[in-house]
């Protein structure tokens, strides 16, 4: 195994106990233990648990982003795109809850920790970030979409999938959440008009 799966590791065992214990009750030696790995060379590969913290951001969002790269990549109405992105992040979101735990109750509950060291927080994401801009540009440019700030564009898309992630996360949907991923995409699309 080499270096980099190596760090995919830790990152994967981090996110799961992250999402069980909570970001502050997880050790690093607990981590480590996890893996079969010691204290000592769990720091090769992460100097803190802060380090580790936003590089399972970056991690998570990267997965995103590539995800939404594919689809950006098609020659198809941007309609079309949201829609597959709304699937594929309902897809992400089923498979992968520990990642989307991590994001919402360490990541956005804790920003002071992921801006120090001169990071808005924000460049730890720019992977899934600069996808989701290819995407409203194309929709701009196409004219499907109406030129607005980015950052409201940006918020009609994650604000949506985030409030439908939450009240997943919550138990509060009675419904497998992909049952929604049409008025998802209808409502993405809406705002974006």
């Amino acid at each position: 195994m080499d270096k980099k799966q190596r760090e995919y590791k830790i990152i994967e065992s981090a996110l799961d106990m992250f999402s069980r214990k909570g970001f502050y009750s997880t050790t690093v030696a607990q981590i480590a233990k996890s893996i079969g790995m010691s204290v000592g060379h769990f720091y090769n590969f992460f100097p803190s648990k802060n380090s580790l913290a936003k590089a399972s951001i970056t991690f998570v969002t990267k997965k995103l982003a590539d995800e939404l790269h594919k689809i950006n990549e098609l020659n198809i109405s941007s309609k079309d795109k949201i829609h597959m992105f709304v699937l594929s992040y309902l897809d992400f979101l089923e498979k992968n809850p520990q990642m989307i735990d991590y994001f919402f109750k360490v990541y956005l509950a804790n920003r002071e920790m992921f801006s120090q060291d001169g990071d808005s927080g924000f460049e730890l994401a720019k992977a899934f970030i600069d996808e989701i801009e290819i995407l409203i540009n194309s929709g701009i440019e196409s004219k499907e979409f109406c030129k607005k700030d980015f950052y409201v564009s940006f918020s009609c898309i994650t604000g949506i999938l985030g409030g439908i992630t939450f009240l997943n996360g919550e138990g509060v949907l009675n419904k497998d959440v992909n049952i929604y991923a049409k008025e998802l995409s209808d409502s993405i699309v809406k705002a974006l008009q």
